[in-house]
């Protein structure tokens, strides 16, 4: 017979093969969910990944796997139970690039830093081709084509129906399912800022009841000239006739008056034409801005150089031709013109 003795040592032994035994399948479990942790996923160049709201562990492994950047949902699931507070999915979306881990993806969405999406709007565009770019950004969140130009600019606190020119052209990062209009709101709010700010560094002597015919006046100047170090000449010009009580006579002005029905050419019936816009036929500015102004056209309607002239005309390269009087100016138009005919 087996003595009581023996019978325990049997017993120990056999425990410790047991404890061994689940010892090495542990060790083997944490060493393959380790191997699977730091495992790049199969990307092979930067892709979004988008997680909705209410998403949980379950619902994020299944995605990954429906993506097919993981084999199962196994080692994900598993980890999460062990490691909640490591695992804290975060609705948005992220963008994934190649060669990352999947303990990387993990910590990264966990972050709440979503991928940043941007829509740049230059100087010179006008408010109907910012409304044109913000449709066709898919990543926002478009209720903009429901609301009249009017509507708009009631939502944005604008006092004038028509917001032309009060929105600041630059880029704007944003992420999934951001509003259109708060685009437009913080565009709105940065041109505030910037010609408050311009505002209070103006020549003395200038022309503008407030900052707003001074904004009006810079869309004018950055519709005239691209080429920035005239900006202040072309100002003066302005400036200049507006003291002499002179019409300012600028052709942007009249293109934007004629909205859809300007067709890539002025005539003489357009020129003629009187409406709130035509600055051959009205006296002083517009009654809007005609664009939206960059910074160095504001500066020029707020600091405008010190000329005598009165004139300008394009010599066909981006530049202007400047004049005191009205027959330096009919030369230097006749010149152009002689110039477009040679072209031709």
């Amino acid at each position: 017979m087996i003595s009581n003795l023996n019978k325990i040592s049997l017993f120990n032994k056999a425990l410790i093969s047991i404890f061994l035994g689940c010892l090495i399948i542990v060790t083997i479990f944490f060493g393959l969910l380790e191997k699977q942790l730091n495992k790049k996923l199969p990307l092979q160049h930067a892709q979004l990944l988008t997680i909705k709201k209410g998403s949980s562990v379950a619902s994020f492994a299944k995605l990954l796997v429906n993506k097919g950047w993981l084999a199962n949902r196994f080692w994900l699931r598993s980890y999460a139970r062990l490691n909640p507070d490591k695992v804290k999915i975060k609705a948005g979306t992220y963008q994934i690039v190649p060669d990352i881990t999947l303990s990387a993806l993990l910590e990264h969405v966990s972050t709440g830093k979503e991928y940043q999406f941007s829509v740049t709007f230059i100087e010179g565009s006008t408010f109907k081709e910012w409304l044109g770019a913000l449709q066709q950004q898919p990543n926002l969140s478009h209720r903009l084509s429901t609301l009249s130009v009017e509507e708009i600019a009631k939502r944005l606190t604008i006092e004038q129906s028509n917001p032309e020119g009060w929105f600041f052209p630059e880029t704007y990062a944003f992420t999934q399912g951001t509003p259109a209009i708060d685009v437009l709101k913080r565009a709105h709010l940065a041109m505030q800022q910037k010609l408050a700010e311009l505002w209070q560094q103006r020549a003395k002597g200038l022309p503008y009841k407030n900052s707003y015919e001074a904004l009006i006046m810079a869309s004018i100047i950055e519709k005239e000239t691209g080429y920035l170090a005239e900006q202040p000449l072309i100002a003066s010009v302005f400036i200049n006739r507006i003291a002499k009580k002179m019409r300012l006579q600028t052709d942007p002005t009249v293109i934007y008056g004629l909205g859809e029905r300007y067709q890539g050419d002025i005539t003489r019936a357009h020129l003629r034409e009187k409406t709130a816009y035509n600055t051959y036929r009205i006296n002083g500015l517009p009654p809007t801005p005609i664009a939206m102004p960059g910074i160095s056209a504001i500066e020029a309607a707020l600091n405008p150089a010190i000329s005598e002239y009165f004139y300008f005309v394009s010599q066909g390269d981006g530049k202007h031709v400047f004049s005191k009087t009205l027959t330096e100016h009919n030369i230097a138009v006749r010149k152009f013109l002689a110039r477009q005919r040679n072209k031709k």
